[in-house]
């Protein structure tokens, strides 16, 4: 089945608190914890607090009512809109310390993990179609070779692994940004979720970029929520970005000792979107000990974490996981391990004719302008020097500097071909001997 942009379809809101699926304490406990830490006393502040329709957090309200944990400050007066207040209870501020000692999370309720792989299926990144006209426009700030995009859109078509490789300096960190923003569409990502009685937080405003939420106006006839499960928040697809400072590590179960919760660990964060592998050989685990890590997931769609306990529990695996790595695959991985990687692409340089429209771009974009004896001093002049070798990041870097002298020496934006001798000075390193 495949979705375009809209078509994801949402979390159904729970009508009843059978619908919740969670334990009847734990619900109980996460509210009375949130009416101590908020002094929320009206159900319709309350059921947003805990992400909760108005009318399955009334009856919530009822059972802390039946045990004498809360009890109701007011009576409703039934011609205007407010609402009836309720309070904890001594009993039910004596609860909510209790709970707060074994767990600190308060706040949403949790999705249980069993409802939220429903809904990972009902959102995969292997059910989007990206079509070649969306990668162009994604990546229109890019020269690209027309075989190179006959190779990406299969691979991100297929939502399955991707290893580009290839010199540095050719834009493969702006190639998988560009896969990212073809996807284009938004998907549901829960506030946290909860296993064996345990509250694992997801959602990560660093790493989820939330669409606007629609708040009712509680004097409006039109209600515009409830459209959705609000345990959920919607989101443009994720994407996690990690280099060289990635270790196995952050791979794990996150356990705070403090609040007693768990974090998601970066890929269950990434799932229905991108997690990309930056500068792979230079982490400090070797990249055959991170490959391994992804062995699981990547054919199975499934990846497997711990608690505390040692408990071990499966959860969705639902990314589209980019390698990206200046080094040739054969000198990172054996036969195996590439083997699993199901789309392998080289990003190299561009030729003379790509760079000249790269670098003819850039000067657009700097407003410098484009000198043709200039240009032709460059490719003819200077590349000869290092084999005639084009990277994508020249044209910018070059450029650059060009604007750094004009600069400096007071005169209008231009190049020339001493100009460019000056700028390439710079891009390389003379290999002089240093003396002590």
């Amino acid at each position: 089945m495949n979705m375009q942009t809209s078509d994801v379809m949402a979390p159904p809101a729970p009508k009843t608190l059978d619908a919740m699926s969670l334990s009847p304490v734990m619900m109980r406990d996460i509210l009375i914890k949130t009416m101590f830490r908020t002094n929320l006393e009206n159900v319709s502040a309350i059921a947003r607090a805990i992400c909760l329709p108005v009318n399955v957090t009334q009856q919530l309200v009822d059972g802390l009512r039946e045990q004498k944990l809360c009890e109701a400050t007011g009576t409703l007066n039934a011609n205007n809109s407010n609402e009836m207040g309720y309070q904890l209870t001594d009993m039910g501020k004596a609860r909510a310390l209790d709970a707060l000692a074994q767990s600190e999370y308060f706040g949403a309720m949790p999705v249980p993990l069993d409802v939220y792989r429903e809904q990972v299926t009902r959102q995969s990144i292997r059910n989007i179609q990206v079509t070649r006209d969306q990668l162009v426009n994604a990546m229109g700030h890019l020269i690209l070779p027309n075989d190179l995009l006959d190779q990406l859109g299969p691979a991100v078509g297929a939502g399955r692994s991707i290893l580009m490789y290839g010199p540095p300096g050719n834009g493969k960190s702006a190639i998988s940004n560009g896969i990212r923003d073809a996807l284009g569409d938004k998907i549901y990502i829960p506030r946290a979720i909860e296993y064996s009685g345990q509250v694992i937080t997801v959602f990560d405003p660093i790493v989820h970029s939330a669409a606007e939420e629609d708040i009712d106006d509680p004097n409006s006839l039109r209600r515009t929520s409830g459209k959705f499960d609000t345990r959920y928040v919607k989101c443009e697809r994720p994407t996690v970005v990690t280099g060289g400072e990635l270790s196995l590590s952050m791979l794990d179960l996150v356990y705070n000792p403090t609040a007693r919760t768990y974090q998601a660990p970066l890929q269950l964060k990434s799932s229905g979107g991108i997690f990309i592998i930056d500068d792979l050989g230079r982490q400090a685990e070797p990249p055959q000990a991170i490959v391994n890590r992804w062995i699981v997931p990547l054919e199975e769609n499934r990846d497997i974490l711990a608690l505390q306990s040692g408990e071990k529990f499966e959860v969705p695996f639902d990314t589209l996981v980019i390698f990206s790595t200046n080094f040739h695959p054969n000198e990172l991985f054996d036969k195996a391990a590439l083997r699993r990687i199901f789309f392998k692409i080289k990003i190299d340089g561009p030729n003379q004719e790509d760079f000249s429209k790269i670098f003819a771009m850039m000067a657009r974009k700097k407003e410098i302008p484009l000198d043709e004896p200039a240009l032709v001093h460059l490719i003819q002049k200077k590349y000869p020097t290092i084999d005639n070798v084009y990277a994508n990041y020249q044209p910018i870097f070059l450029i650059d500097q060009m604007i750094a002298i004009c600069e400096f020496e007071g005169i209008p934006y231009q190049m020339t071909p001493d100009l460019i001798d000056r700028a390439w000075a710079n891009m390389f390193v003379k290999e002089d001997a240093m003396i002590d």
